[in-house]
């Protein structure tokens, strides 16, 4: 369907003669020769650009494109003016305006900017649909979430999984890097082809070279068949590496030749061996940290960093505590055969949201799991989760950063008492010198500032 344009001129044989112009482009081209008209045109019809002459009756081209960014309609503006008023055309162009054209006009010029303008509209509207699509999501992919960093992660790999640039998935340990490279590449062209994830840290030097090239029948004491390597596994599809910076520096110096030339050597072997792959890749460590300490290339990180992608720690993303907490208590009950089991006990859910979980996603699916497999009743207790063996030494201190406002402070010290306390109210509130009520009333405000009800 051909993009829809809207042709405002008071000047009836400009308006026309733009009109079949245009049409003679393949475009859809409605016209007003009144500014009133226009408006009416805008509101009820999706156009891709406006051309709008600055003065018209009623309504002009400043006012018209004043009410239509009032009202929401991202519709391009294209401003006609006259030689007197080129300095009005540049001021909308300042405010928002695509661009604009003096009379009398330039066809050539035109021709040119009418597609730019289209191009312009078009990834604005895909934007907008994304985003509003993200801002319902509570899973994508497998994974789970509805918060502000979530929907920034979903977003990312919306734009960055169909290409082919290398990615690198930056993260503490548990918070999901590998649920992440799947639905890269799930979500790109290569989602048929085969998904290879291997742990550097698993592997020994000598071993992980094998594991990634392979080698060749006879290679080495006990080599009687040739073995392929995960390069060649991953041929057509997509390759994980996850902990990538414990792998050792001579390795790393053939894993970027490799990576760079989409070809290499199995062990043992003189051929060279071509391979189609997309290499996501994973750390947990400080990037600049492991560059200083020799641990990580620096020319390897910027091959595999072509799009760094920095996963926030679960408690930097407190709204997704609760559903994924909720998700994992349907999915452990079900698999246990604990048809009875729906919820979590009030006292439960708020020591879930309370906690700090440093071990992120993975400690918090694991807890959950134990639950589900303790529970004898209808809801999840706080003794089900055991919560006194989540209790480290760490969490006994509050530790508050410099520039942390007041109200924020005080949020984080009820959370952190309460959960050290295992959700204990009474020594909850007698620790910190509140009545129960108060804690209660602090606590319902603490999880409503950073938690999203499910």
């Amino acid at each position: 369907m051909p993009e829809k344009i809207l042709v405002a001129d008071d000047e009836r044989h400009i308006a026309e003669g733009l009109q079949m112009l245009l049409a003679d482009e393949g475009y859809e081209v409605d016209t007003a020769t009144e500014g009133n008209t226009a408006w009416k045109l805008v509101q009820a019809n999706a156009y891709g650009v406006v051309l709008a002459d600055l003065r018209m009756p009623q309504v002009d081209g400043l006012e018209l494109f004043s009410r239509m960014r009032k009202a929401g309609i991202a519709s391009e503006m294209i401003i006609i003016t006259g030689e007197g008023s080129v300095e009005s055309a540049k001021e909308a162009m300042r405010e928002g305006a695509y661009d604009y054209l003096e009379k009398p006009l330039k066809i050539d010029r035109l021709r040119e900017l009418i597609p730019k303008a289209l191009e312009k509209f078009q990834v604005k509207q895909a934007n907008k649909q994304l985003e509003e699509r993200l801002a319902n999501l509570t899973r994508f992919v497998d994974m789970i979430g509805q918060s502000d960093e979530m929907r920034a992660i979903y977003s990312t790999i919306e734009a960055a999984a169909p290409t082919s640039a290398s990615i690198l998935i930056v993260g503490e340990s548990g918070t999901g890097k590998e649920l992440v490279a799947r639905a890269i590449h799930e979500k790109s062209n290569r989602a048929k082809g085969p998904f290879v994830a291997i742990n550097c840290a698993a592997f020994p030097r000598e071993i992980l070279e094998n594991e990634l090239f392979g080698h060749e029948k006879g290679a080495f004491t006990g080599a009687i068949n040739e073995k392929q390597g995960c390069f060649e596994l991953a041929d057509g599809g997509t390759l994980f590496l996850d902990e990538v910076a414990e792998m050792e520096p001579d390795i790393q110096v053939k894993f970027l030749r490799a990576l760079e030339q989409r070809s290499f050597r199995r062990l043992g072997g003189k051929k060279e061996i071509s391979v189609d792959i997309r290499v996501v890749s994973a750390t947990n460590k400080q990037i600049n940290k492991a560059i200083e300490d020799g641990k990580l290339r620096e020319d390897l990180y910027h091959r595999l960093a072509v799009i760094p992608l920095t996963l926030p720690p679960l408690r930097e993303r407190r709204g997704d505590v609760r559903l994924l907490a909720e998700s994992f208590l349907r999915r452990f009950a079900e698999e246990n055969s604990k048809k009875t089991l729906k919820s979590f006990a009030p006292e439960t859910l708020e020591f879930i949201n309370a906690y700090r979980w440093p071990g992120n996603v993975r400690e918090l699916k694991n807890a959950v799991e134990r639950a589900a497999i303790f529970a004898r009743g209808e809801q999840v207790t706080l003794g089900d989760l055991r919560a006194h063996e989540l209790i480290s030494s760490e969490d006994r201190e509050v530790r508050v950063p410099v520039g942390t406002s007041l109200q924020q402070a005080e949020r984080t010290l009820v959370l952190k008492t309460f959960s050290f306390t295992e959700g204990d109210h009474t020594k909850t509130a007698t620790l910190l010198g509140i009545d129960e009520d108060e804690l209660r009333n602090r606590l319902n405000q603490a999880v409503a500032a950073e938690a999203v009800p499910a």
